[in-house]
């Protein structure tokens, strides 16, 4: 398998728009090759891509030429025709199951059965320990990895850089990026502790994307990978696609340069092949796999707890959810549609389902399972990528997308969507498995989930909230440990380093101290 993938990952990364090179400028193709994907290009209905080409100077053509030659006009086309006109079916299939009404939705949806739930809220204490101690255990033998989701800028927070190098305004300055190295490096040390043998490594895979890349890698590389050995720090970027007009045709960014787009979350698993990380992983022994993304401070990355129940269950996919807050919360629901693990998007379900309550515990609704985009993959599962990574669905987002007017050559800023950009959801490949090969963790929302999507001063999930969230947790840890938080004013709240603390354990030296907030405890 590893062999497999190493020559998949040879053989086509190098294609890869945006792919990493020796920075060596574009060569410019010769005319016969010009011609060749021109003729391609024109045999596929897209020719006008090369509209300004003979007028571009060198660079400017091996640049188009290079980026036009990662695409098949062909498959673009394909893709568009399916999303823009969906084919009609009667038999649901993982792809169809996507594009149904919110009625159609609600009356094929069950809750997840008994077999493949759990809940940190009511499982037993002997439970919760034991997986605990196995998914250690499995770190101790590095048998654990990381992937980390950061394709996102922090446009909506005011900033340019990657989100994952944001500070939320924590007594430390520590930045999303910071926080959850740290917590790979505390978990090194626990595990370490309870083997007696040497520091285990866990691999921390982070996706980013074209526009991400580069700062990320400078970030981590400018902060000595916040303790980690550079080397297990795997950093590779996903793809992107083609934007397409809304008539079908690919949209031109400059005279220069096609308009692309990140190819969405789903992104992540051809990019896991393509860039030789599912390879690495196979190389190094890696067995189980947490994923998350990178806007949640207060994500448990790589917990044990979460690893150990996966494990247990034999699982290839499991998730983490929390109860949804309302009826009407905008989040997608993890339940089971004809009969197989999914996701059901919030806008997909009727109000009476939305609203139903579990017959079992009627203060609860039926469906509150609500999706985080926290989930465990086995490696045996990713490895199996290439075998199923052609059927995921593709959807649409209707967009403003400024582009070259082919007439004019001018670029035109539209004030309405002019077209389309075209993503795959992480979450889409949960139909491909049976209910028995998956399993889905209820966890508290205040000890895991806290989202950082909106600029400042928002009220919601914004970087207040989530500062909040953090110095909150913090004080629950120091109180459960014995010890008193003394506010004043508006300042509240002890950030408690990852680097002191993975989970709220080894704070005994806490009890029956007085800490005034807002405080910072950091390892010596």
């Amino acid at each position: 398998m590893a062999a497999a993938l190493k020559d998949m990952a040879s053989n086509i990364a190098e294609k890869l728009p945006g792919h990493a090179t020796s920075g060596a400028p574009p060569q410019l193709p010769s005319e016969e090759a010009v011609k060749e994907l021109q003729e391609k290009y024109k045999k596929a209905g897209q020719e006008q891509v090369f509209t300004f080409y003979d007028k571009l100077d060198t660079a400017g053509k091996a640049s188009l030429y290079k980026q036009l030659s990662a695409f098949d006009p062909d498959h673009i086309n394909k893709l568009t025709k399916k999303v823009l006109d969906p084919p009609k079916t009667d038999e649901p299939t993982a792809e169809s199951t996507k594009d149904t009404t919110a009625k159609d939705a609600s009356s094929n949806i069950e809750p997840l059965p008994a077999s493949a739930l759990s809940s940190v809220l009511d499982s037993k204490e002997e439970d919760l320990k034991g997986w605990y101690e196995s998914g250690l255990e499995l770190i101790a033998e590095n048998k654990v990895g990381v992937i980390l989701m950061a394709g996102g800028q922090g446009t909506r927070l005011g900033s340019s850089a990657p989100k994952g190098c944001y500070d939320i305004g924590l007594p430390s300055k520590k930045s999303l990026f910071q926080l959850q190295a740290e917590r790979i490096w505390k978990l090194q040390q626990l595990a370490q502790k309870k083997s007696g043998k040497g520091v285990p490594v866990i691999p921390w895979y982070v996706m980013t994307s074209g526009p991400t890349r580069g700062p990320t890698e400078a970030f981590f590389a400018e902060n000595k990978y916040f303790g980690l050995e550079k080397e297990n720090v795997f950093i590779f970027e996903q793809g992107v696609l083609p934007c397409i007009s809304n008539d079908g045709k690919i949209l031109l960014e400059s005279k220069e340069r096609v308009a692309v787009a990140p190819d969405g979350n789903g992104g992540l698993y051809t990019a896991l092949i393509n860039s030789g990380a599912v390879e690495d992983m196979t190389k190094r022994g890696v067995k189980h796999i947490h994923a998350y993304c990178v806007d949640n401070c207060l994500v448990k990355v790589a917990d044990p707890t979460f690893i150990g129940f996966a494990a247990s269950k034999d699982a290839d996919i499991a998730t983490k959810s929390v109860r949804k807050r309302s009826p009407k919360e905008a989040v997608g629901i993890i339940c089971q549609r004809n009969g197989r693990p999914d996701v059901v998007e919030y806008s997909e379900i009727d109000d009476a389902t939305a609203e139903a309550k579990d017959p079992k515990q009627p203060d609860l609704l039926k469906y509150r399972t609500a999706n985080i985009v926290n989930h465990y993959y086995s490696c045996r599962f990713l490895e199996s990528i290439p075998e199923w990574s052609h059927r995921l669905p593709h959807h649409v987002a209707r967009k403003k997308i400024p582009s070259v007017n082919i007439e004019t050559g001018d670029v035109v800023k539209p004030e309405k969507p002019n077209g389309i950009k075209l993503e795959q959801f992480v979450f889409d490949c949960f139909p491909f498995i049976t209910m028995d090969k998956f399993a889905s963790m209820e966890i508290r929302r205040e000890d895991e989930f806290s989202p950082l999507k909106n600029a400042r001063g928002t009220g919601e999930d914004d970087p207040d909230t989530s500062k909040k969230d953090i110095m909150d947790q913090g004080r629950r840890w120091i109180e459960a440990a014995g010890g008193v938080v003394e506010d004043e004013g508006d300042k509240s709240g002890v950030e408690v380093s990852p680097k002191f603390s993975y989970g709220g354990e080894g704070l005994e030296l806490m009890k029956g101290k007085t800490i005034k907030a807002p405080a910072v405890i950091e390892k010596e």
